[in-house]
């Protein structure tokens, strides 16, 4: 569903990395429901997505907070409401009403590659600036 690109690049190995790691997550429920099994593996992926999710938006607000990034908090804004999504999923699987749909994967697809080309492509010339590569 998604292919890791240059294009997706921050230019900050650790943020790169775990952004690919993100690309993965969501390919992982895509090929899921591709193979009608998304109902049985959809709380492991998205809690495993929340808790990752949660754990590198955590490390870019560091770098971001530490070097004084002056977009720091409409961007971490981003990062709860993406967070407060992927929670509502979870809990909508755990209480029996999990239906993983084209919708949710486009959403999680799209708001990932929208956020990363053009939200964290902000920071990323600001903080190699600040010396994080």
């Amino acid at each position: 569903m998604l292919a890791w690109n240059d294009r997706l690049s921050v230019n900050i190995a650790e943020i790169d990395s775990q952004h690919k790691k993100l690309v993965d997550m969501v390919n992982e429920l895509h090929d899921a429901m591709k193979a009608g099994k998304a109902e049985t593996v959809m709380v492991h992926i998205v809690k495993e997505m929340k808790q990752y999710a949660a754990s590198h938006f955590g490390l870019e607000e560091r770098y971001m907070k530490s070097n004084n990034y002056p977009d720091y908090k409409p961007h971490k804004t981003e990062h709860d409401k993406f967070v407060a999504k992927v929670v509502q999923v979870e809990q909508d699987c755990k209480a029996g009403k999990c239906a993983m749909s084209m919708d949710i994967l486009n959403f999680l697809s799209n708001w990932l590659v929208n956020h990363i080309k053009g939200t964290d492509k902000k920071y990323a010339p600001f903080l190699n600036n600040c010396g994080i590569h």
